[in-house]
């Protein structure tokens, strides 16, 4: 999203999304099939919760001990061949990038699907540089044709219908398209079979790192992956340090819970594991590979309050099953990570001054930590975002001013006996069956999308105080 686009408003961004039939058609279907693919795998699967809790604590000992097995990491993909570097931020993670791509003349790089790469803004630092990104995963693709940004973490192109799809395809490749799932994947195929022969470079993301062996692990469903790994001449992988596991039998764990999650399989298609540049006697794959580790923003999270996101594996369930996700879809958080857990990767790489409005995008229901495969306390980080908004001043003045005032008025029982007296009195003019379903002024935007319970004719606690004069209590 745009700098301008960002500076909407998100409640207004939010409005937009709600009001755009097409958007609403797509998440429904969408989410939909993921929430039912989802529990129909782990239904299937008895040990589905011991895994969950097995896949906790490996990631939980994992970050304790990060260092230690980031430095293995490193020493087994340099031993194979390799390069590592480190990026602190995400501009010094483009500009490594962009120093390889410039060294090995690449004129064409090809991308698998990779969260990391969006998150620094990759494309437009290549483009800006000479070279042509070229995105390769179905999904990304089409986004990439539509100019737009992923609005799911693994469906890029969840918010688009597939009339819509073959509408792009028809204006942007230049003949008319129909609106069939087996044709658009064909056409798209057909034209990115030249791509991968033609680019210089290949760039993945990693969803798993082994520091015992120094794998790179690429989960996909498309093949694409495989393709971008082997056949340019430059292999270049951007992995988020929190990505690391210690051992290949700790990677079984994930691998077992992450396709289950994700979209329900028992295993995803493609599970590719790269170990370095092309040895010798070895038919396929690059003559250099680097891994480019990024920081930007986690380590400081270690011993930070959002210390349990470091432990996402990006399955997107967490989207799915979100009641304010599947209403707005992903653009409208205007950030590369959208849906409950985005909220806190976005305060963690940007600060929580850029969350002041996502904190509150949520009900606090809890849908989300029910289906994260590593048990991710996503409503309590969000409330504690909430408090650290509040209490560094960072939520607007009025919203300021309006829960203090509340939570003085809770703190006093005699002034919120008080109150509720007088907010009997207040609501006569708008209350009706028992609720509230309209309110002027500011209150009206909250009464616009939900009613509110009117004020009981009498408390508990005056019913309470009349039965134990009665002595019935």
């Amino acid at each position: 999203m745009s700098p301008d686009e960002l500076a909407i408003p998100f409640r207004e961004r939010a409005g937009r999304a709600m009001k755009d039939a097409f958007l609403q058609e797509a998440l429904t279907i969408a989410t939909t099939k993921f929430i039912g693919l989802r529990r129909e795998a782990f239904e299937v699967f008895p040990d589905g919760e011991a895994l969950r809790d097995r896949a906790r604590q490996i990631k939980e000992a994992t970050l304790q001990r990060l260092d230690q097995h980031v430095e293995r990491l490193v020493a087994r993909v340099e031993a194979r061949g390799g390069h590592v570097h480190y990026a602190t931020t995400a501009e010094e993670a483009r500009r490594i990038i962009l120093d390889i791509a410039r060294r090995t003349g690449a004129r064409m790089a090809v991308k698998s699907k990779s969260m990391a790469t969006e998150e620094i803004h990759l494309n437009e630092a290549l483009e800006a540089a000479g070279v042509t990104p070229v995105e390769t995963d179905l999904g990304e693709y089409i986004i990439q044709l539509a100019h737009e940004r992923p609005s799911h973490i693994i469906a890029p192109a969840i918010h688009k219908t597939k009339g819509q799809v073959a509408d792009l395809f028809s204006r942007e490749l230049g003949r008319r398209v129909a609106a069939d799932p087996e044709e658009l994947t064909r056409i798209a195929r057909a034209e990115l079979r030249e791509k991968f022969l033609q680019a210089d470079l290949g760039i993945t993301g990693a969803n798993f790192a082994v520091a015992d062996t120094g794998t790179v692990v690429l989960v996909t469903n498309e093949g694409n992956g495989r393709m971008v790994t082997s056949l340019p001449r430059v292999h270049v992988a951007v992995m988020g340090v929190e990505k690391v596991v210690p051992s290949l039998t700790d990677l079984m764990v994930f691998l077992a819970i992450l396709a289950k999650s994700a979209t329900g399989q028992k295993l995803s298609v493609y599970t590719t594991l790269v170990q370095g540049p092309r040895r010798a006697g070895e038919l396929e794959g690059p003559d250099e590979f680097h891994l480019v580790l990024l920081d930007n923003g986690r380590i400081g999270q270690l011993a930070g309050p959002l210390r349990e996101a470091l432990a996402c594996l990006r399955c997107g369930a967490c989207l799915n099953v979100c009641p304010v996700y599947r209403q707005i879809g992903g653009h409208a958080y205007g950030h590369t990570y959208p849906g409950p857990i985005g909220i806190l990767l976005t305060a963690m790489l940007h600060g929580p001054e850029s969350v002041k409005d996502l904190a509150h995008a949520s009900s606090l229901c809890g849908a989300c930590a029910d289906a994260c495969p590593v048990r991710i306390d996503i409503p309590g980080m969000l409330i504690a975002l909430r408090r650290e908004v509040a209490e560094r001043k960072i939520a607007p003045w009025a919203e300021r001013v309006a829960f203090g005032a509340l939570g003085r008025l809770l703190l006093r029982p005699a002034l919120y006996r008080a109150a509720a007296r007088l907010a009997r009195l207040a609501q006569r003019p708008f209350a009706r069956d028992g609720a509230i379903r309209s309110l002027p002024l500011g209150p009206g935007a909250w009464t616009g999308a939900r009613d509110l319970p009117a004020v009981a004719a009498r408390t508990f606690q005056e019913r309470w105080d009349a039965l134990d004069r009665e002595g019935r209590a």
